[in-house]
């Protein structure tokens, strides 16, 4: 018989063991009984809406001290709301189980069927996990949008990436984890291609497949030989190992190429395409700072499958990351418009490469004289000295002299910024697909894309307004050039326009409306997930975006990442030389691609512009407000409250003024940005500072350069 002491030793053994949790089925049955969704758990958590998934799933379980945390939770929920048929006892001790791992020794094929089970025969487990849907969605969204997830190729059954770790786990999206069994940077790349089932489908018919996308956390980098940080890693335009590191020349004796970037923070490691089957796998590394913090803010900081999952996200709703988001943003437009399609050779029959309508072809083209930069060939060589196009966002003050004494015993400064301006700007904009023509003296046409020399230095308007023709706000002096919609708005505004001279392009069309739309969708489905959604009134959609963030970190910095895809796309299609070793009227790396358009550029800018422009006009009409800064897409404005709704226009119904800035969640329409003292506001404008840069985070401290 067991001594009282045996028997409290052998007691404290199981009051000192792991706490025990539910099945994963139950945990999901508990929480939904209670009514608290994944998003909301996660907060309580503090840990993401994947992580949760993956608890009741079963592809993961949670570690102390969020595993008492949650136990306690889960206890406290199965004594409120009983199962049908489960017993009020706790469920038996369940060990934490692993998470669910594909391992792979040979080309990727369809699960079998599941086949009936005789009694008392073991069922036979598939190797590779079913994968659940690729789209997540929050449980605020509506019904019909969780049906649009994408179709599953039967070539990539585990998504476009994987983030791998040190200890060779391969985490991809929606929880599924792989095992690599690769030690050298060599062996990864044939994994990739061979074996891990990864990659993503053509956006166009005409286009080609993404290649699949490996991130490497720190730990990772070190197991395959390379430095855990790179020497100079501020400079991180430079960053690249020296041609005769070793994991470098070990990628060139196996016959594998570098692009002319080298072995950076974001590498394409690849051999030339054998028939239509392209060899390439891109990898990233983590702790070289291939994620931006600006881009990505947090992610490099979370777990390795959820990074995965916001990549992931990412790559799904627009496309699988090929470098920084403005890359990503530029390959995306390639992408979707690709240069070639397969055309019938009428002498021969056989089909053959040709160009695609619509694309702006293979071959880059070079600009007209005042579209270029004034280092750029064009305009070196030949002498050109008759200016440039200075088509920018607003960067404008209103000047302390043209304040009112209304307006300045107002309590409140609000700051209101446009959803992704320059994406509502590139929506249906007609551009040039040809090369530029020469005019003089030519007939203004507004549906001509080009770049007119113009004197619009006689338009009269409210010097409470900025000017629509300058980024300064400032009235034009003389013949300047602009882009078609900035000449197009002054026709609009009554006054006659002689244009001197111009480039215009004959061939045109709307290239970037796949970019604009597959863009809109991610960034609306995207605040949908954090619970912003368009059926919200306006009150209700100011407290959702005040705390959307904090819903779900992970969804939030996908977010963040599309609209940092937007801007930086379109500043790549007028990338700038780097290097110090640069000289004037040399042809840099960014000149060969088609996607080098400033005019595009131009275009896009000049619309976003104007379009502020008449937004603010109309206020000024509607309401008898004047802003008093604008800085690209935010708008500071007097108000006598801390709300848009005390000073933004709405009809007698209760519905938005058409017009002017309305609240919304959709590229184009408007949100708080921040709200200060009228104060505030006043002392910066003395300083010459522009309030709309520091609004939100009311810093008034910081130079105007930054």
């Amino acid at each position: 018989m067991a001594s009282e002491e045996e028997l409290f030793a052998s007691v404290d053994a199981l009051l000192e063991e792991e706490p025990q949790l539910p099945p994963p089925a139950e945990r999901a049955r508990l929480r939904e009984a209670a009514g608290i969704t994944q998003a909301r758990l996660a907060v309580a958590l503090k840990t993401s809406t994947q992580t949760v998934k993956n608890y009741e799933n079963g592809r993961s379980e949670p570690k102390s001290p969020r595993l008492e945390a949650y136990q306690r939770l889960l206890k406290g929920w199965a004594a409120k709301y009983l199962a049908h048929g489960v017993p009020t006892a706790p469920a038996p001790a369940v060990a934490p189980q692993p998470a669910v791992r594909a391992t792979f020794t040979g080309p990727v094929t369809p699960a079998p069927e599941t086949e009936a089970v005789a009694p008392g025969q073991a069922p036979t487990v598939p190797a590779a996990p079913e994968r659940p849907a690729a789209r997540p969605a929050s449980s605020r969204r509506p019904a019909a949008k969780k049906a649009t997830a994408p179709a599953l190729d039967p070539r990539f059954p585990h998504g476009p990436l994987a983030v791998l770790d040190g200890d060779g786990s391969a985490y991809g999206v929606d929880g599924i984890v792989l095992d690599c069994p690769a030690t050298t940077v060599v062996e990864l790349v044939e994994w990739t291609l061979r074996e891990s089932g990864l990659g993503a489908a053509k956006l166009n018919r005409y286009g080609k497949d993404s290649d699949p996308l490996i991130v490497l956390t720190a730990a990772a980098a070190v197991k395959f030989g390379l430095p855990e940080r790179l020497e100079g890693h501020e400079q991180r335009r430079s960053l690249r190992l020296p041609e005769d590191h070793p994991v470098v020349k070990q990628v060139v004796r196996a016959k594998w190429q570098l692009t002319q970037r080298g072995f950076g923070p974001w590498v394409r490691i690849y051999r030339k395409a054998q028939g239509r089957e392209r060899q390439c796998v891109q990898l990233a590394v983590l702790s070289w700072d291939a994620l931006d913090e600006r881009s990505w803010p947090g992610v490099t900081e979370m777990e390795p499958a959820d990074i995965a999952q916001v990549l992931g996200v990412y790559a799904q709703r627009v496309i699988t990351p090929r470098g920084s988001t403005a890359v990503s943003g530029l390959e995306l437009m390639a992408a979707l418009r690709p240069s070639t399609r397969a055309v019938r050779d009428e002498a021969t029959g056989n089909w053959v490469s040709g160009h695609n309508p619509g694309s702006l072809g293979t071959e880059p083209m070079d600009p007209a004289p005042p579209e270029a930069t004034a280092e750029h060939p064009v305009v070196v060589n030949s002498g050109w000295a008759g200016g440039f196009l200075n088509e920018e966002a607003y960067q404008w003050v209103r000047s302390v002299d043209l304040l009112t004494d209304e307006e300045c015993t107002l309590p409140f400064a609000v700051g209101l910024d446009l959803n992704t301006a320059f994406l509502a700007a590139a929506a249906r904009l007609v551009v040039g697909l040809s090369e530029p023509v020469h005019f003089m003296n030519p007939p203004f046409n507004p549906k001509v894309p080009g770049s007119w020399l113009a004197d619009l230095s006689h338009v009269e308007l409210d010097p409470r307004l900025p000017s629509p023709f300058t980024p300064t706000g400032e009235r034009p002096t003389g013949p300047a050039w602009y882009q078609t919609h900035t000449v197009a708005y002054a026709q609009e505004l009554g006054y006659n326009v002689a244009p001197i001279e111009a480039y215009l392009r004959q061939a045109t069309g709307a290239y970037l409306d796949p970019w604009h739309d597959r863009l809109k969708i991610a960034y609306v489905d995207t605040l949908a997930d954090l619970g912003v959604t368009k059926d919200l009134d306006d009150r209700q959609f100011l407290a959702a975006m005040e705390q959307h963030k904090q819903v779900d970190p992970a969804m939030a910095a996908v977010l963040a990442a599309i609209k940092a895809t937007v801007k930086g796309g379109v500043g790549k299609l007028r990338e700038r030389p780097q290097g110090k070793s640069y000289k004037e009227g040399e042809r840099w790396p960014a000149l060969q691609r088609p996607t080098w358009r400033p005019d595009i550029r131009a275009a896009v800018i000049s619309k976003a512009r104007v379009n502020m422009h008449r937004k603010l006009r109309n206020m000024a009409t509607m309401t008898g407000l004047y802003p008093l800064a604008v800085l690209s897409d935010c708008v500071v404005y007097p108000s006598p409250g801390r709300s848009p709704l005390d000073f933004l226009p709405y009809a007698a119904s209760g519905k938005p003024q058409p017009g002017g800035f309305r609240l919304g969640p959709t590229p184009g329409l408007a949100k708080l940005e921040g709200v200060q003292s009228m104060l505030w506001a006043v002392d910066l404008m003395e300083q010459g500072l522009n309030p709309a840069r520091h609004i939100k985070g009311g810093d008034a401290v910081l130079d105007e350069g930054e």
